[in-house]
């Protein structure tokens, strides 16, 4: 059994009740953990169709804290699925479609990947999504990125699922977001515990927080050490505020990153590439990837929070 990704666009509560119970169903018949993270009393009311045995075996988590960002969340499905093996997983879940389009890209590019990157595990997934609350756009991406769809006969094949192709164009800069304030550079340069001391430095005089601070430092290390093992061996990092965020840019003057999914892909010991990536997506809150002839340069958002990042636990 290899990784089920099912994509269900509901318009009323009882479509969404009639497929789900029918899912949750077909899948705790198989053994094995549920999650459920919908959204409002839609968990409320999805367990209250289940006997007693079998709501002892779902866990409702926060869809919020499911879906805080997309290499986090990526991570849970992963550490889910190992954690259970040999036996089947399963979650239920509403994700987050933000308005932003940067963020909405990115989260669709996640679920674009999640087939291929979870390929080797025995998780059964089902997205749910409201239609008449989804933008074209992210209805557009929802039939992208989900090759099987609920019907009434059961699920069914999706004619127009594209998978990874969907979102995989690289541009060749990010998207353009407001300064705020002084923007301030750092150059990339042996020995890497340097590169770290002067970014503590500079995030202290640049104001951020401690977790930001901590976050950016882990995810910037993970990219600097690839900067000096892999790519040019040298580079820069731009620190700079914009509305709602810290963002930081890592440029590689000879970095050849060519996937925009580069890091949604879990490490298997045997590739070189990739890990830092897939580090720097969870310690972030989105990744951008760009580049051409110039060098890459991958974009380290950092959110503004009231809560600290935790990660969801199993």
């Amino acid at each position: 059994m290899t990784c089920e990704h099912q994509g269900l666009l509901f318009r009323h509560e009882r479509h969404f009740l009639e497929v789900a119970d029918a899912w949750l169903s077909s899948v705790l018949g198989t053994g094995g953990p549920v999650v459920l993270a919908v959204a409002g009393g839609r968990a409320e009311a999805l367990t209250g169709l289940l006997g007693e045995a079998e709501r002892a075996r779902v866990r409702v988590v926060d869809r919020n804290r499911l879906y805080d960002a997309p290499g986090r969340t990526l991570a849970f499905l992963h550490r889910f699925a190992l954690a259970h093996e040999p036996s089947p997983v399963a979650v239920l879940a509403e994700p987050v479609v933000p308005a932003d389009p940067l963020e909405l890209r990115e989260w669709q590019r996640l679920e674009s990947v999640l087939c291929t990157a979870l390929a080797q595990t025995r998780l059964r997934l089902l997205c749910v999504h409201q239609e008449d609350a989804l933008s074209p756009e992210a209805r557009s991406g929802v039939l992208a990125t989900h090759p099987v769809l609920p019907g009434p006969h059961g699920p069914h094949r999706n004619p127009r699922y594209l998978g990874t192709a969907a979102f995989r164009g690289l541009p060749s800069a990010p998207e353009p977001l407001p300064v705020r304030g002084p923007v301030h550079r750092l150059e990339i340069r042996e020995p890497l515990p340097r590169v770290r001391r002067d970014l503590i430095a500079l995030a202290e005089t640049a104001g951020l927080s401690e977790e930001d601070t901590d976050r950016m430092v882990v995810s910037v290390n993970e990219l600097a050490a690839n900067v000096l093992e892999h790519g040019a061996g040298k580079g820069t990092l731009h620190v700079w505020r914009a509305p709602d965020r810290w963002v930081c840019d890592v440029f590689d003057e000879h970095g050849r990153l060519t996937d925009p999914l580069t890091g949604y892909r879990p490490s298997d010991g045997r590739r070189t590439r990739g890990y830092g990536l897939w580090i720097a997506r969870q310690t972030s809150d989105l990744v951008e990837i760009c580049g051409g002839r110039e060098g890459s340069l991958v974009r380290l958002h950092f959110l503004d929070r009231t809560e600290a990042v935790l990660p969801l636990s199993l």
